[in-house]
């Protein structure tokens, strides 16, 4: 999925306008990287677009703090939205990258998010059928 395909998918989701949905894109990637083992964040750049995969790359220092709601904060902050558009912002975006990478590497991901993200995720399916 190319970068511009997963930005109209989370601006279709989230209902937000495109430029809007490719900054809270990159917010919750770069927060992501914060959040996961640096392996992790490797594996997942690899199965995006390298406009997406970048933003993994270089996780900020200090910024994994706490669990959902620091998560979603440091999405609004990063992203210069309310909490409640980084919420839905970051539901988008995970829900594009469910249909972006494998199941396998969803999984592992999912894994690794602060403890209250499964609610913000779709079931994921039992087999790896990807």
């Amino acid at each position: 999925m190319r970068f511009p395909r997963f930005v109209e998918a989370v601006s279709r989701r989230a209902e937000l306008p495109t430029g809007q949905a490719a900054t809270i894109s990159r917010a919750v990637l770069q927060t992501l990287a914060e959040r996961v083992t640096a392996g992790e964040a490797d594996d997942l750049a690899a199965q995006l677009p390298d406009e997406l995969g970048g933003y993994l790359a270089t996780p900020t220092p200090g910024g994994a703090t706490g669990g959902g709601a620091g998560f979603l904060g440091r999405v609004a902050e990063r992203a210069g939205v309310d909490p409640a558009v980084a919420e839905v912002g970051t539901y988008a975006v995970l829900a594009t990258l469910r249909e972006a990478v494998t199941v396998g590497e969803f999984r592992d991901l999912v894994a690794q998010l602060p403890k209250g993200f499964d609610a913000m995720v779709d079931p994921i399916p039992r087999h790896d059928d990807r």
